[in-house]
């Protein structure tokens, strides 16, 4: 409901193409006719005044994208050198480029790469036979406006570009077992009968609690067996009226606190250390706790894997013995100068980009990635630190700007 709320009533729609699109100043369908987007020779914008004519293209094969410009004069093409060309791109946010031109070729060549997105308000500046000649156009690509209203509807969400600490992290498997020195195996101190028992599997029992009266036979005094430990019932081996010599009487697991065992890989241990933070989940996620490495094997199994152990509390009894769970081992903590949640990221033009935000207009931001963790990717370039982007939702402006087309033909 809230991407057709979104995608139905976008108050303004993606301007222009990446073609140097029509001149600020058309509205409407009728008008937008009578002021189809002139095109040059070579494919490009062409803007004229008094005679002069200038084809404005951006040539990106095999190169970094730069701007290049074709005169003409009363139709025929001038030669670069007779004309003074200087642009100015005035980008969102308050950037822009000043570019100034040398002659090459037939054409005249800006002096700096046209970053994407090629997105911008275009001003050029020429001078020819000692006179003036400017214009202004849109070129806008990758750009939606929306009301404050509908960006609430559509519940968007955004924060800045800011430096993070990454946390990259294996996954290992394992499962849940009883901690060695919280299993109890009460035995008889001497031979004797049982005369009797008080407690049954799977009862709960505390610290002191009596648990048997056992009978020594040879002084016929009666002795208490009593819990070490709080804790559960999980065997009784003898019964009321039995004869013992040093048999077990019961067996009693403290499972409030257990061993999680990882099993690693050999890459995977080069990797861990003990003190390394681990999150633990159970196979449905319906839990996850926090604990840290204690313990590493220092062998290998003959399957080639070692054995990694974290120690977690289980007060509510949710982590049973022999359950299979997953854990995600913090191996590495690494700061970078910018980053962007990986939810933010979309693909424009078959490459990754984010949506920045500039009051109620949006516009992509074609960004180069680096390392990520589960929820940051890095960015090494493509976006200014600071600058607000959409964290959440943004798959709902992508359909809105590809809606009017997403044509990049210089």
């Amino acid at each position: 409901m809230k991407e057709l709320i979104f995608i139905g009533l976008i108050t303004s729609l993606f301007v222009g193409s990446s073609n140097l699109a029509v001149a600020s100043g058309s509205h409407g369908a009728d008008e937008h006719q009578q002021h189809e987007e002139a095109k040059g020779p070579h494919g490009g914008k062409l803007v004229e005044q008094n005679g002069l004519a200038i084809e404005v293209t951006i040539f990106e094969q095999g190169i970094p994208p730069e701007m290049r410009l074709y005169a003409y004069y009363n139709g025929k093409p001038l030669e670069p050198k007779q004309l003074d060309a200087k642009v100015v791109l005035k980008r969102l946010g308050g950037a822009q480029d000043n570019i100034s031109f040398v002659a090459e070729a037939d054409y005249l060549v800006g002096n700096k790469e046209v970053v994407e997105p090629h997105s911008f308000d275009v001003v050029i500046s020429a001078n020819y036979q000692g006179k003036g000649y400017n214009w202004e156009y849109q070129n806008h690509e990758g750009r939606a406006e929306i009301s404050e209203r509908l960006i609430q509807l559509s519940s968007i969400k955004t924060e800045s570009v800011t430096a993070k600490e990454l946390t990259f992290s294996d996954t290992l498997f394992g499962v849940v077992a009883i901690a060695n020195d919280r299993k109890f195996q009460l035995h008889a101190a001497y031979p004797g009968l049982v005369k009797s028992i008080y407690v049954k599997v799977g009862e709960k029992v505390t610290r002191g609690q009596r648990l048997a009266i056992l009978t020594n036979s040879e002084t016929l005094q009666d002795y208490y067996l009593n819990s070490p430990s709080e804790g559960e019932i999980t065997e009784v081996f003898v019964n009321r009226g039995e004869r013992i010599d040093e048999t077990a009487i019961v067996e009693l697991n403290d499972l409030s606190t257990v061993w999680i065992d990882l099993s690693a890989f050999p890459e995977n241990i080069e990797r861990l250390a003990i003190g390394q933070e681990v999150n633990v989940y159970d196979l449905h996620h319906h839990l996850e706790v926090k604990s840290k490495i204690s313990y590493i094997a220092p062998k290998m199994t003959g399957g080639h894997i070692a054995r990694a152990r974290a120690v977690i509390s289980n007060e509510d009894g949710h982590w049973r013995p022999g359950m299979h769970i997953k854990a995600d081992v913090d191996i590495e903590k690494r700061r970078v100068d910018m980053a962007v949640k990986a939810t933010a990221i979309q693909s424009f033009r078959n490459m990754p980009v984010v949506f920045a935000k500039f009051g109620n207009v949006f516009e992509v931001r074609m960004v180069e990635l680096g390392a990520r963790d589960g929820e940051y990717i890095e960015v090494i370039s493509g976006i200014a630190p600071g600058t607000e982007y959409v964290t959440e939702n943004s798959f709902l402006l992508k359909a809105e700007v590809l809606k009017d087309g997403a044509s990049h033909d210089h």
